[in-house]
């Protein structure tokens, strides 16, 4: 449940509602992006007829998945459903109008669809002569619900999540380069389920060279599409063994390497399935790729939505530039000593730490927790 008041506040029967709605919503986490997750349930005579969420992009939304199980019990009915049902024709008719046509009596919704195009239903429902409840959350509590949704209505680049597993003393590793496993088995769940719902996973050259990792969301559900997988590698090396490799025909591999990387070097990566992207150096860090570029490049790709998994030079680099929108932070109860890698660069104190607020209530993933941090205002 969000931490921020509502904009509009419900009675409780209304409120219980809306929560639920809220949260079957979940159960289309990694199989609707870039659409939003959205769930509906349908009341009537203080019972629910029907309820439903968006179960797979391109498929039937959460309002006519609950309509089509209600059937004729849908008419008279209040339907509360987590995001203001669309208002336009795209893979499936307007859901406003499904509403009206139902007969549905009264409509509460969460947020308001931030979209050009598909926003507006709750302004056509009431045309009609719906009761219409909502907006109830206000932006930022809707941003974060669907936050690569509401962010790619408002930004020409991908919305950005960190993740960092880390000690109690904010050590990702037992030493620079070493590999070390900070949190148990049931958070490396959590990480592939968080995975499922991000367009691509991204990484940079010390992580690839330390761990070795595949960067798939294994457990993801069945149907779930394709994970892009992001690598910045400056000097354009990978080994030809390498786990990512092993099934760039299922989840694509892209290489990003400085634009100065000789053309043996670019045949070779190619040569081993990956797609590569030249790009201009960070002026202000040699050696290392520009950002913006890459971030650019990965929005003209399509990838409108990107979980950066370390190391520590990238995630220092992504928090300095301000471009991180929501943090993943997995908190293991050990420390491991100063010796150890530290999460965070030296400069830290420079990011913008206050404008980062939290999402939800810390949550346990068994003897670990997970902080979960959006930027507010973006």
């Amino acid at each position: 449940m969000t931490l921020r008041p509502p904009l509009i506040e419900l009675e409780p029967v209304d409120r219980a509602h809306l929560e639920s709605a809220r949260r079957i919503a979940h159960e289309g986490w990694g199989q609707v992006h870039p659409n939003p997750m959205v769930g509906c349930v349908l009341v009537k005579g203080g019972k629910v007829v029907s309820q439903g969420y968006h179960e797979v992009f391109g498929g039937p939304h959460a309002e006519i998945v609950a309509l089509e199980r209600a059937l004729s019990s849908a008419e008279g009915s209040t339907a509360y459903v987590s995001l203001e049902p669309c208002n336009h024709h795209g893979k499936t008719p307007p859901c406003a109008q499904a509403l009206i046509d139902a007969g549905v009596r009264r409509v509460v919704f969460g947020a308001s669809d931030p979209g050009p195009s598909s926003g507006g239903g709750a302004e056509t429902l009431r045309a009609a002569g719906v009761e219409v409840v909502g907006p109830v959350w206000d932006v930022a509590t809707g941003r974060a619900e669907n936050p690569a949704f509401f962010h790619a209505a408002a930004h020409d680049r991908p919305f950005i999540a960190l993740k960092l597993a880390m000690s109690l003393d904010a050590r990702i590793a037992a030493a620079p380069g070493a590999r070390t496993l900070i949190t148990g088995h049931e958070t490396q769940r959590e990480v592939h389920r968080i995975r499922a719902g991000f367009d691509a996973v991204m990484v940079g050259a010390g992580t690839v060279t330390a761990d070795d990792p595949r960067l798939t969301p294994r457990f993801a559900p069945s149907g779930h599409k394709s994970v892009h997988r992001v690598l910045l590698l400056p000097d354009a090396e990978l080994e030809p063994e390498a786990a990512v490799l092993h099934d760039a025909d299922v989840h694509p591999v892209h290489v990003f390497c400085l634009d100065s990387a000789t053309e043996m070097a670019l045949e070779r990566l190619e040569s081993a399935g990956t797609q590569v992207h030249p790009v201009p150096a960070d002026e202000g860090n040699p050696g290392h790729l520009d950002l913006s570029a890459v971030l650019q490049r990965c929005h003209e790709l399509g990838l409108r939505s990107v979980l950066c998994e370390g190391g520590a030079d990238l995630s220092a680099s992504l928090l300095r530039h301000g471009m991180v929108d929501r943090l993943y932070l997995f908190i293991a109860p050990h420390a491991i000593g100063t010796r150890g890698l530290s999460a965070f660069a030296d400069d830290a104190g420079e990011v913008a730490w206050r404008s980062y607020v939290p999402v939800c209530p810390p949550a346990a993933f068994g003897s670990d927790t997970l902080i979960t941090l959006d930027r507010a205002g973006d």
